[in-house]
């Protein structure tokens, strides 16, 4: 527990720092009433807004108006609470403490919650991450076991070349690639589009409905670099376990090579695969934004590159907020993994 606690200590610290590199990147990006209201808006239109956002404090008192917004524990007057639309549980008189959902504040383009877009984009997001972490986990962890027991003949060779070469092609390349390929070049035998996201609208009835081929495309780009990364990292992991005294026990017992490998070997083989996993998902959780855009499938990433082009900066700032979450969150919930799969942790 106390080590539970000691590791969500340092993850608030780090969330604070987020907090304050997201702040002081985007004060000098142009003057947000402006952005707002265009260049017709009129002077008093402007200062009302840049009174609404704050813009009339000093720095300081700013940024502590900004934690006061995202963080769950706040202090809310009641006009506040009404205005901004805040959900929580709040005690006191005029000004209110309690807790809330953070506040991300409104989008400059859309004047809708930032927080409700972040959410309307996550479920698109969480589908690709996961069908191409799950495609590199499995693919990557069978290949990497064959080349580590297949040491030395062209299986092992082929995987490596293969991991290899997937590791040093760029994202944004191979999706080009993958999305001309088989978006454009191949579409008749395919079947698959070059964009489309996981729900789409009947042009004719009007009904939205599921297509799951819109995912085979940037789910696979998507996988390709976690796949040659994890291949990589059961290989070297396997062949250092293999050479361990236990596993000649394991051998002189009788057991068979399967259990040998996959019960005794593999188990403890996993720790450093276990880190590429978490690490690699939470990067494609928290958007893969290239991926998504090129493909053009709603998720968190195109919507922060749209949001980017548009100038539209609480939508990028509330994006590299939550990203900056899931990374924490996957990060805690690897450190369980370890304790769970390695017996050898827990008796540290």
């Amino acid at each position: 527990m106390r080590y539970f606690l000691r590791k969500i200590a340092y993850s608030l610290l780090v969330l604070l720092g987020v907090a304050i590199l997201v702040f002081v990147m985007f004060q000098g990006f142009g003057d947000p009433a402006r952005m707002i209201v265009g260049q017709t808006g009129d002077k008093r239109t402007l200062e009302n807004i840049r009174k609404d956002l704050y813009l009339d404090q000093p720095k300081w008192k700013q940024f502590v108006l900004y934690l006061n917004d995202i963080s769950p524990i706040c202090r809310h007057s009641q006009a506040d609470i009404e205005k901004k639309q805040l959900v929580g549980f709040f005690v006191g008189g005029t000004e209110k403490v309690g807790l809330k959902i953070p506040y991300l504040r409104k989008s400059y383009q859309t004047k809708k919650n930032v927080g409700q877009l972040l959410l309307e984009s996550l479920p698109g997001t969480m589908i690709l991450a996961f069908t191409a972490m799950l495609f590199a986990t499995i693919f990557g962890i069978l290949l990497g076991v064959v080349a580590a027991v297949k040491k030395g003949t062209w299986l092992d060779t082929a995987s490596v070349f293969s991991s290899i070469a997937g590791i040093s092609a760029p994202s944004f390349f191979i999706a080009i690639i993958i999305a001309f390929l088989f978006g454009v070049i191949l579409h008749d035998y395919t079947g698959l589009n070059l964009t489309g996201s996981w729900y789409e609208i009947d042009e004719i009835s009007g009904v939205q409905y599921v297509n799951s081929r819109n995912l085979i495309l940037p789910a696979f780009t998507l996988g390709v670099r976690p796949l040659a990364i994890i291949t990589q990292l059961t290989r070297s992991s396997m062949l250092d376990v293999l050479n361990q005294d236990y596993i000649r026990t394991a051998y002189a017992k009788g057991l068979s090579k399967r259990s040998v490998i996959f019960r005794h070997g593999l188990r403890n083989a996993l720790n450093p695969v276990i880190t590429a996993i978490t690490g690699w998902f939470a990067e494609l959780l928290a958007g893969a934004f290239f991926i998504e855009y090129i493909f053009g499938w709603k998720g968190i990433g195109k919507i922060t590159v749209e949001a980017l082009e548009k100038l539209d900066y609480p939508v990028v700032m509330g994006s590299v907020l939550l990203n900056a979450c899931i990374f924490i969150f996957i990060n805690l919930f690897a450190d369980t993994l370890y304790r769970i799969i390695d017996p050898r942790i827990k008796q540290m």
